[in-house]
């Protein structure tokens, strides 16, 4: 698997180097708050019975985002985020890193905890809604 990065390194890499971050948590968990300038591609939709897999997701990513893309890939906790740097890794994309802490963080602080930018709105064209359109034939 790919390189795996702490928030503040996330961050460095946002700032100098373009990457973009992509938050795979779910689009309720997205808005209740995520990175300032993030793009929210759900892994996992959050459903009656709990989480389940998004059908649209790697269709998605490869819509929105190029093969070469500079990509920083974060969840909640470090879990999501590792599977789908693997599967965008297993399809070609070449410049995936995923934030191992995530959002909230587990075995060391996440983004939130450090106190990085924080939003509860998306920038225009970063949310679930508008990527998926993208997707739709």
């Amino acid at each position: 698997m790919g390189r795996r990065i702490s928030a503040d390194e996330a961050k460095d890499l946002m700032d100098q180097d373009g990457y973009v971050y992509v938050d795979v948590r779910s689009v309720p968990e997205f808005a209740a708050g995520h990175p300032t300038g993030a793009y929210n591609v759900p892994l996992l939709h959050m459903g009656p019975q709990g989480m389940a897999p998004n059908p649209q997701f790697m269709a998605a990513m490869e819509k929105a985002f190029a093969k070469d893309a500079k990509l920083i890939v974060a969840c909640k906790g470090g879990g999501r985020s590792a599977q789908a740097a693997a599967m965008l890794e297993a399809s070609g994309f070449t410049n995936v890193v995923d934030q191992r802490a995530g959002f909230e963080g587990h075995a060391e602080p996440g983004w939130r905890p450090k106190g990085l930018p924080v939003s509860t709105q998306a920038e225009a064209g970063r949310d679930w809604d508008a990527i998926a359109a993208k997707t739709k034939p």
